[in-house]
């Protein structure tokens, strides 16, 4: 389920419109009035939430060699290299 933002349409010059939120299912269409007060309303596209820009501006640096079985760059458990039997 989402939730999406709606408004009003206002129906006079100067009017403000009046914003609410609806949980809905992706699949559910659009509404097209207020489900209280039977107003004509329009979903408001947003960018969603994000932290962008935050901290340092410099890139990461490369890692010096790509990782292989049993590094120690992950928080999970080792794995033991694949030895060759022979």
């Amino acid at each position: 389920m989402a939730t999406y933002v709606y408004e009003t349409i206002p129906r006079q010059p100067g009017e403000a419109p009046q914003r609410f939120e609806v949980v809905q299912s992706m699949k559910d269409a659009p509404l097209a009035r207020h489900p209280d007060t039977g107003e004509p309303v329009r979903r408001i596209i947003s960018g969603g939430f994000g932290l962008m820009g935050v901290g340092d501006k410099t890139p990461a640096a490369a890692p010096a060699a790509p990782c292989t079985p049993g590094c120690a760059c992950h928080n999970g458990p080792r794995i033991p290299a694949i030895s060759n039997p022979g």
